[in-house]
């Protein structure tokens, strides 16, 4: 096969996180790399870093939280890179309830860097021919919940409404917390039939 994968882990966390998706998708016969930044930089210096890691494009994007976010927003802003497929894991694009109550606080502020107005309500979607894929977790256990309920279904950090673009080719949702997304064998496998077949089923 022989097709590249960059995946791309979420806010405060290393590249590892991603290592079981890698793994699998490896076993499959395709290349991986992963992309490692700094959450608390500027959104637009991320944005820029991964479009020129990915140096023209990939066969394929898979993020997480945050760095589904920036695979969203890199995709976007860059209509000419190439890619096949992209696939989103609890990643609130369309803003962030936890998010911007986490930025009230003084803590919070800090913790979240210049990538804290990116949490601001928004729309979202999909311009690309490519199929994108998202999945969003509803078991509520994360750290959001620390910070008080979350409306609707949500991960414990994103709600599921957060997740949702007009246009994407497809969504599931499952029983997960938000950081359980990236080491759960089902998400894994969900991630490997979305690359291959542009859909979750």
């Amino acid at each position: 096969m022989n097709e590249e994968v960059v995946l791309v882990p979420g806010l405060w966390m290393p590249a590892a996180v991603m290592a079981l998706i890698g793994v699998r998708l490896r076993r499959r016969g395709y290349r991986v790399r992963s992309f490692a930044y700094r959450g608390r930089e500027p959104l637009e210096a991320n944005i820029e870093r991964l479009a020129r890691f990915a140096d023209g494009g990939a066969a394929h994007f898979v993020g997480h939280s945050l760095g589904g976010v920036l695979v969203y927003d890199m995709l976007a802003s860059h209509p000419k890179m190439h890619t096949a497929r992209v696939v989103l894991l609890g990643a609130p694009v369309r803003g962030c309830h936890a998010g911007r109550r986490l930025g009230l606080r003084a803590v919070g502020r800090w913790m979240l860097g210049a990538c804290a107005a990116r949490w601001e309500k928004r729309e979202a979607r999909w311009q690309r021919p490519e199929p994108l894929g998202v999945i969003a977790g509803t078991l509520p256990l994360g750290l959001g919940r620390a910070l008080g309920a979350l409306p609707g279904e949500n991960d414990g950090v994103v709600c599921v409404d957060e997740t949702a673009v007009d246009g994407m080719a497809d969504r599931v949702l499952v029983r997960e917390g938000h950081s359980m997304l990236t080491v759960s064998r089902r998400v894994s496998a969900l991630v490997e039939q979305f690359l291959g077949a542009g859909r979750f089923s």
